[in-house]
């Protein structure tokens, strides 16, 4: 039976019809149930948005609360070059001085440009990143004068849409970026640069998408990063086709969390008063580097580390690498006769010897293994005192005699020697403390003098604030607390006391030796203050390779010695003009005590002298009592 040909259009329709209708319904079970959680997450991803908020970084401050570091918000300031058209020159004319770049390149980068991408569809350049990190105040200037903006057109001759792109140059050409950024800023540029340390920019990934963040690089801002760094904040919202927030569709929002602020046992003032001298030290010996340090014994605060050269953290890439450098806890030298309080004090404490006790000096000359050991002048006999007050280099290996190798070694390690303080900054190194079984037959005789043995200039200090402490040595503290935003202490640190390395009677002997140094008779009279009696020991060490004029020059002291407020290390590193530490080093710590006591208004120890009389040595029979605080 031969079918019509109506009949034969109609099944031939009905069988396109069932065949579309299965096409469909295999579509929508393919988009529906096959392929159905790709194209959920694809629809997730086109609309849904994750926006990071940036914590503001906490801030730094001194022991008195002054501001050494903090953030302010900052812009990336951007472009549209298709905005701009044929006046990028004029445009880079006008806003290049404010952003302070090279106006020609700056006209460049505003040149609309046209690319074609792997697909082959033609992309323009609708989004430019003219410079980050541009304050408040500057975006702002842009701002005006991107409307007051000249250009060489008579505007109006203009069509309507000439006009309303004209409107779109001044006003959407050049804009901020949505989200600020922070900028870290130290206001007092290199003051303590070396405990302060800086920032830079890191990239990491957070929950698979890639960002940019503040990290610190050295100093505190490293150590203690994660304090001051906070937590991210994030808003979940899904967006329109031309990726404008939906608000009724924000799902949520979590603020971020801003870092904390970290109070440091730094006083910004004593810091200054250091750095002012280290810098006459400089200027008078041109050394090297020249470094200090400032103690409170009791406590282990250091209220005071300074080296130079030094460097601003504000713009820290525009310095060597060697000016960046912490050298009070990096470099390591032989400490010289300041280390001669390690073998005298753990002597003392073995009841080995005491402060009468009479050594023969060998008018100077000393072999000892086949090698000759030599003081710098040529004394007779000495009392254990007097071994300090002139540093005898012989008196002191006679005295590691009697203390025996062991027993030397065994005070050099609980002083703490051959390993890190612990003080919060990275870089620190433990210096050098060889082993006995390494000693050869000249190290008992050369060690007690500071040779064969290499420490930090914090090490060093630590050891004198030991004595100075009754024997109890201090871990260095340098951060006070952390505190919020709202100035609330978060975390408290306390004085850690490392151990009891000498009796207190022992320590109370050293001190009574450590006074007369900076007598007249001493090798640092000039260490010497006029209201407060000192304790303290020179060093002059040789430098590897030992050439002529290659030495540390170096006096440790600290006040009232009787009742130690503070201790004040200066190094010295190949000081020329002499080179001896009584010399060189010893006046400048006088300077930084005598200005860091009237600072902190210490109560004279010894009488002052009444005014009235002060100018008249004949006419001063009455003395006025100390002082209160």
């Amino acid at each position: 039976m031969v079918m019509s040909v109506p009949y034969r259009r109609l099944l031939m329709l009905a069988f396109l019809l069932v065949t579309a209708f299965c096409a469909l319904g295999y579509r929508l079970v393919d988009l529906q149930v096959l392929r159905h959680d790709e194209l959920r997450d694809w629809a997730k991803n086109n609309t849904q948005r994750r926006v990071l908020f940036e914590p503001r970084r906490g801030e730094i401050r001194d022991v008195r609360g002054n501001l050494l570091a903090t953030s302010v918000f900052v812009k990336t300031i951007c472009a549209d070059p298709t905005l701009i058209g044929p006046h990028a020159q004029e445009v880079a004319r006008a806003i290049a001085p404010l952003l302070e770049v090279n106006e020609a390149e700056l006209a460049q980068r505003l040149q609309p440009r046209l690319r074609t991408n792997e697909l082959g569809n033609v992309l323009t350049n609708r989004y430019v990143v003219l410079k980050r990190k541009v304050k408040v105040e500057t975006w702002q200037s842009i701002q005006d004068t991107m409307e007051d903006l000249k250009l060489s057109v008579d505007e109006t001759q203009l069509t309507r849409t000439e006009r309303g792109f004209y409107r779109n140059l001044r006003h959407k050409s050049v804009f901020a970026d949505s989200l600020d950024d922070q900028q870290r800023v130290y206001p007092n540029e290199s003051l303590a640069a070396h405990v302060l340390g800086f920032v830079g920019v890191g990239e990491r990934v957070v929950d698979g998408e890639r960002v940019i963040e503040t990290t610190g690089i050295e100093g505190i801002e490293r150590t203690l990063n994660s304090k001051l760094s906070g937590v991210r904040g994030w808003r979940m919202t899904e967006t329109d086709r031309s990726r404008r927030e939906v608000v009724p569709f924000r799902e949520q929002e979590v603020q971020a969390r801003d870092g904390l602020n970290v109070v440091l046992t730094i006083d910004a003032g004593i810091q200054h008063i250091v750095e002012m001298e280290l810098a006459e030290a400089i200027k008078k010996h041109t050394p090297i580097s020249a470094s200090a340090i400032v103690v409170r014994p009791k406590t282990g605060e250091i209220l005071a580390m300074a080296t130079l050269p030094t460097f601003d953290p504000n713009k820290p890439g525009d310095f060597e690498a060697a000016a960046r450098r912490n050298r009070v806890i990096c470099d390591i030298s032989e400490p010289g006769s300041t280390f001669k309080i390690v073998v005298v004090s753990g002597a003392l404490n073995e009841h080995l010897v005491t402060l009468q006790d009479k050594f023969d000096c060998e008018h100077g000359q000393f072999y000892y293994a086949g090698k000759l050991l030599r003081d710098h002048h040529g004394y007779g006999i000495l009392s254990v005192e007097e071994i300090i007050t002139k540093s005898s280099n012989i008196g002191s290996a006679k005295i590691g005699f009697k203390l025996g190798e062991e027993g030397l070694h065994g005070y050099i390690r609980s002083y703490g020697f051959g390993d890190r303080t612990g003080i919060p900054l990275p870089g620190e190194v433990a210096g050098i403390v060889h082993p006995v079984k390494n000693w050869n037959k000249l190290s008992i005789s050369r060690i007690p003098m500071g040779h064969e043995i290499a420490s930090t200039p914090l090490q060093m200090v630590m050891a004198m604030s030991t004595i100075a402490n009754g024997g109890k040595a201090m871990r260095p503290m340098l951060v006070n607390r952390l505190e919020d935003q709202q100035g609330r202490t978060v975390v408290r640190y306390q004085p850690q006391m490392v151990r009891q390395v000498v009796s207190p009677e022992a320590a109370s002997q050293m001190v009574q030796a450590l006074k007369t140094v900076v007598a007249t008779n001493g090798t640092a009279p000039k260490a010497a203050l006029e209201y407060y009696t000192v304790a303290g020991k020179t060093g002059t060490a040789q430098k590897p390779p030992y050439a002529p004029g290659m030495y540390f020059s170096s006096f440790i002291g600290f006040f009232p010695a009787d009742d130690p407020e503070l201790c004040i290390s200066v190094v010295l590193d190949e000081p020329k003009h002499g080179y001896y530490g009584g010399t060189t080093a010893a006046p400048f710590f006088h300077n930084i005590a005598e200005r860091t006591a009237s600072y902190l208004n210490l109560r004279p120890e010894l009488p002052v002298p009444d005014p009235q009389f002060t100018n008249n040595p004949k006419q001063r029979p009455g003395l006025l009592t100390a002082r209160r605080n």
